[in-house]
């Protein structure tokens, strides 16, 4: 009797730890690829003065047509200079109209359509330099090296209004307006990335939290890494993006793929995608659980690292070209 107690309590254990290695390689995504470096492109100065507008000089609030307008415009005047097929995307919200920026390259190969998204609103009257000037600024430099080495497949870089409350989880976000645009023109979408908060990074000891616990004996304790997250649908094109993106950057690339229920797996326009069934990722510093900063009135400039978000622009751009 006790020696078949003690089999079945050894197979229960193997099994354990067996479910929880498969658990963990899911979660995960390991890969094997090497952290490496491609040639530098991206402009810290060019960023540093795209969130300084957005946080310090542009007024934000929410939602207010007339500031929003005043913003959205200056994204729009940004990207004209830089490429010429720039547009707006007018919505209506309860007979107030508001506008996404959308920049679009053409691509010279038969394959689907890349979306890389940001939202520039910002929690009421906040600063938000990293939440989300970080994320729009990042885009911004992104248009202006897809405009110097255009993309093989079609590219849309969309600045998005409305991710923030009242309108969050809302038909109203600009990522909605986009993703239903797409879907009802029958656009096939490679994948959407959502760049959400890229500019916040520490080197100190428990720096770095998470929503469950013992999560940093599974990545890191040091805010030092950037993140890409998904559902437990999107693994395939966690990996890929992964590989690619270390492939092109020395800065540590982790990634997390659980479902929705898991705070903050969801929190950014990416959400509005897998909505209409297409393939999306955020990239993001994990937001509250490393800057402690977030929505309030801390979030500003001087606390951002434009040397790692100029390496996270890097390489969003190598994995797209």
């Amino acid at each position: 009797m006790k020696n078949k107690f003690f089999k079945f309590l050894v197979r229960q254990i193997i099994l354990f730890f067996i479910g929880t290695g498969i658990l963990i390689i899911l979660v995960t995504q390991p890969v094997l690829t090497k952290n490496t470096r491609q040639k530098p492109l991206a402009n810290k100065q060019n960023l540093k003065s795209i969130v300084y507008a957005l946080s310090q000089t542009i007024p934000n609030q929410t939602p207010v047509a007339d500031l929003f307008d005043t913003k959205v415009n200056y994204l729009f005047d940004s990207a004209a200079k830089l490429h010429t097929n720039v547009s707006y995307q007018n919505y209506d919200v309860q007979g107030v109209e508001y506008k996404n920026v959308v920049v679009k390259f053409n691509g010279t190969k038969k394959c689907g359509t890349y979306v890389i998204g940001a939202h520039f609103d910002t929690e009421e009257n906040l600063p938000g330099a990293d939440d989300n000037s970080s994320g729009v600024a990042g885009l911004m430099e992104l248009v202006r090296l897809f405009a110097q080495h255009p993309p093989k497949c079609k590219t849309e870089l969309v600045f998005y209004n409305l991710e923030e409350p009242p309108y969050f989880r809302s038909e109203y976000m600009g990522s909605y307006i986009h993703a239903k645009s797409l879907k009802d023109n029958n656009v096939m979408v490679e994948l959407m990335i959502s760049l959400e908060m890229i500019g916040y990074f520490s080197d100190e000891t428990d720096s770095q939290s998470y929503p469950i616990p013992f999560m940093e004996f599974l990545y890191s304790n040091k805010g030092d890494f950037i993140s890409i997250v998904g559902n437990m649908a999107q693994m395939g094109v966690t990996r890929s993006l992964k590989k690619s993106m270390r492939n092109a950057t020395a800065l540590p690339v982790y990634s997390i793929n659980a479902p929705s229920f898991i705070a903050g797996i969801d929190f950014s326009d990416h959400l509005n995608y897998w909505h209409f069934g297409y393939p999306a990722l955020m990239i993001t510093d994990t937001a509250f659980n490393r800057n402690k900063n977030y929505h309030t009135e801390e979030d500003t400039i001087e606390k951002l690292d434009f040397n790692r978000m100029a390496m996270v622009v890097d390489a969003v751009f190598y994995s797209i070209d």
